[in-house]
Formats: structure tokens, sequence, C-alpha cells
């Protein structure tokens, strides 16, 4: 999938790539990964269309078939949803995202009942410097967190307003060596979930450790300034 991404693979396809039935396929990949063959094949797509924003000239048109879409609309469409803004913002970055680099605890709604989140985040193998800790709707890094914190190093965090439901956590560093964006691999990461939250309730996350990351980690698609900076190509 990471090789081919731009091609109508359909699970036939992959499953005959493992040797194995689709069935079989689709329920080992699931588990293992902690989502779908054909979402973790949309995720890649996506975040290879953010490199080419970043990285290239070439149009949003371009890039939309390039990555597998056959309508710049759609692919505008789950950008924006996934990513957080539209592709011609990310290439400028034209949207206010300071609120993300801010070092409290921050909830982006203060409407409905909120429990809170404690928890601890780590390095493993990595020079890490500040780490981003944010609350999501799914196991994959996209979107806008519902809340979320920095930390300037490793240690102990917490988020007081939460809202109730069920969420998961995911835990970002920049890695002080240079991994991040522009690094094949991505920026060292964990995530934990899914947690449910409660109002009024205080609910332990399990330790973060983050890694490098392998194949069976999903790309991270939301926009994390103290990251990625994208300059204006072309």
């Amino acid at each position: 999938m990471r090789e081919r991404y731009s091609e109508p693979l359909t699970l036939d396809d992959l499953a005959d790539a493992a040797l194995v039935s689709k069935f079989y396929f689709l329920r080992v990949f699931t588990r293992v990964v902690g989502i779908t063959p054909g979402r973790f094949l949309s995720v890649v797509r996506l975040a290879e269309a953010k490199r080419l924003l970043s990285d290239t000239g070439l149009t949003v048109v371009e890039i939309s078939a390039r990555v597998g879409y056959g309508s710049v609309g759609s692919f505008a469409r789950r950008f924006t949803e996934t990513v957080g803004m539209s592709p011609i913002q990310y290439r400028r970055l034209e949207v206010d995202t300071a609120p993300l680099l801010d070092g409290g605890d921050v909830c982006r709604s203060d409407v409905g009942p909120h429990g809170s989140l404690l928890g601890c985040v780590s390095a493993d193998e990595v020079s890490a410097g500040s780490y981003y800790i944010g609350v999501f709707n799914g196991p994959i890094f996209q979107g806008r967190p519902a809340a979320w914190t920095t930390l300037v190093g490793p240690g102990l965090f917490t988020l007081n307003r939460v809202p109730a439901g069920r969420w998961y956590v995911h835990a970002v560093a920049r890695d002080t060596l240079g991994t991040g964006r522009g690094s094949v691999d991505g920026p060292a990461a964990d995530s934990a979930g899914p947690l449910q939250l409660a109002p009024g309730v205080t609910v332990r996350c399990p330790e973060l450790t983050v890694r490098r990351p392998d194949w069976s980690r999903p790309p991270l698609l939301s926009v994390l300034p103290f990251l990625e900076r994208p300059s204006p190509v072309g």
C-alpha cells in the first residue's frame, strides 16, 4: 500500500499479495494495525498528498490524481476533514494554528459535561524534545483534537476538561535529531485507547512511550505546527 497507493487497490489485491484469503487478511490486519486495510490505504494516500503539497509545486488537481483520487472534490473534502484544513490552507498555512502551541490544558468546547485525564509520556530510543498530547475520537491521528496539551519534556500530564465520551489519546514528540517533517517514517509517537470518560470522573491513561514508527503505524494526518511548517511552493 505504501508503494502502490496511487493504484485502485482492492481487498482481493492486498490479500493476494499476502498469500491469504481476503477474510483472513481483513481480520488479522485490522487486529494488528487497529484499522481496516481500506482505511489504512486512505491515510497513506492523504499523508503522501501532504508531502506533495509541501515539497512540490504540483497543483491540487495533479496531486489528487497522483494519490489515487478520481475526483478533486472528493480529495479536497477528505483532506480537509482529516488534516484539519484544506489543501490550499495546508500549503500556505492560512489558518490560526496558535492554540496548538499552547502549553496548557486546552479544551475546544466548554459545552457539556467533562472528565479528567491523567497520564505520563516518555521516549524509547528517541532523542525527544517537546511533546504534544491530544485527545481524538479515533485510533488515527487526524482532524482536530477534543483537548490537548504540550510538555517541554517527558513526564506527567493532566487534562482537566475532556468532554465526556469515548476517546483515544495520541502523543507525538519532536525528535531533536531531526525526524519529523520530511522524515520518511514520520515523528515518534504512541497512542492509547479507547478510554471512556464519564462526567466528573478522573481516568488514568496507560503510559505513553513514543517510538519511531514501524510499518504498522498509520501516518499522522493532523497538522502540528511544532513539527511541520509548510512554506508556499511555486
